[in-house]
């Protein structure tokens, strides 16, 4: 059952059984030299990329109207578009959530392994059927050359010392899952002159473990990315690279570089725009068991009409005993003067709150405080007409000023990929 239903793992049910990614899990704990992630480019399918991310609750009210008007979906996956466990508590609320509603629905992570291991006898509980992990290099020297950095318990790692600690992890959270009754996956992304003659070193050590599948996937070069002048390697090289890597481990070779916010059949189109992610982006669903709380900017405490920049402190709601919105406390705001480390400061203030409702804000400090899983929402109005609405989940729709995240300018195309997804 568990192969013969998982479009990515079987290519003989791709065209019977679909998949649905959630796109919960927006930071990443690694940055790989050919990867530079967009957002909202729908026209291509490529890992690492979504039209919006959701919270967990956004993504189940998603999930719900998807299956009521899907018969074949057998597969729910979380693939980014950063790292699912350096986003591990909005990854983990989602499985738990998606496993509840769904009991016999099939769950699968990709992720590139750094964080996985700590989380594994849940995910066990849990009945994760399909991992996959990305592995570019069992060799300390060629993974240097692979990643610029590796950011594990809050410190940066550069050269060796992120080769060596990356692979470390990697090994022990492999050595543990392949102990389980999942199937795991290996993805491989096959870079010339950096680790294509790394294959036989990679697929020894994948047949040494257990894994199950191998993926070798081709390089896509990106522009402003250290490995932008390296070419594709041609069909041929990788029909070869593929052939020699079978020797090892079975391969795939029906994958589609889909996205963090893939639906459907892997042979449709990159998403179903009929459904589109941003409206259930911009939906306001009751705040988390683990972050009960919102809060507020104001420049008098009556009207929600501060720009973040200005704001010198928040108020922080919370509900009481009868449900009702109730101020909690105030908290100060980071002087200015820190630069984008004072966004990092805010998500950390209001880690506990789901919502940051604000008059104003700009894009940097919204990418920043989003990416930490807190919702940011731009209304007009009054404190005592929309907190209330806020924290049991009601419409702001009729006082939100949201724009939609669009990824810029430069060329998108089927140009990137992320480490982490297949």
């Amino acid at each position: 059952m568990k192969i013969e239903n998982h479009p990515c793992f079987n290519g003989k049910s791709r065209h019977e059984y679909g998949r649905i990614h959630l796109p919960v899990a927006p930071k990443c704990n690694i940055q790989c030299n050919f990867c530079n992630k967009r957002y909202d480019c729908v026209s291509e399918s490529r890992p690492g990329v979504t039209s919006s991310v959701l919270t967990p609750a956004q993504s189940m009210a998603y999930l719900n109207d998807y299956m009521e008007k899907s018969d074949n979906i057998s597969v729910v996956g979380i693939a980014g578009p950063g790292d699912p466990f350096a986003n591990a508590e909005d990854t983990m609320e989602t499985l738990r959530l998606v496993r509840a509603k769904y009991p016999e629905i099939l769950l699968c992570i990709a992720t590139n392994g750094l964080e996985i291991e700590p989380w594994i006898p849940e995910l066990v509980e849990l009945k994760i059927s399909h991992v996959t992990m990305t592995i570019n290099a069992v060799n300390v020297e060629v993974a240097t050359n692979m990643y610029s950095w590796v950011r594990y318990n809050k410190k940066m790692y550069r050269g060796e010392q992120a080769g060596k600690l990356l692979i470390e992890k990697q090994h022990s959270a492999l050595k543990k899952l392949v102990e389980t009754d999942m199937i795991i996956k290996v993805n491989t992304v096959v870079v010339p002159g950096k680790n294509d003659f790394h294959i036989d070193d990679i697929g020894n050590y994948l047949l040494e473990m257990g894994v199950d599948v191998q993926n070798c996937m081709s390089l896509k070069p990106i522009k402003n990315t250290p490995f932008e002048n390296i070419p594709e390697p041609d069909p041929v090289t990788m029909g070869r690279i593929r052939l020699k890597a079978s020797g090892y481990v079975e391969q795939m070779s029906h994958c589609q570089r889909c996205r963090a916010d893939a639906a459907g059949l892997i042979t449709d189109k990159c998403i179903d725009e009929s459904n589109p992610l941003e409206k259930y982006a911009r939906m306001n669903i009751n705040p988390s068991e683990h972050r009960p709380n919102i809060a507020v900017i104001s420049k008098e405490g009556f009207l929600i009409n501060n720009h973040l920049g200005e704001a010198y402190e928040f108020l922080v709601y919370g509900k009481d005993e009868k449900g009702d919105a109730v101020l909690v406390e105030k908290r100060p705001a980071p002087e200015p003067g820190s630069g984008n480390k004072r966004w990092e400061n805010v998500s950390e203030i209001l880690k506990d709150c789901s919502s940051l409702l604000v008059g104003d804000i700009g894009p940097t400090p919204s990418k920043i405080i989003t990416d930490k899983g807190i919702k940011v929402w731009r209304v007009d109005g009054i404190i005592n007409d929309i907190v209330p609405l806020a924290i049991n989940g009601g419409d702001l729709t009729p006082f939100s000023k949201s724009e939609k995240f669009s990824c810029g300018g430069g060329s998108c195309g089927a140009e990137a990929q992320v480490a982490h997804n297949c």
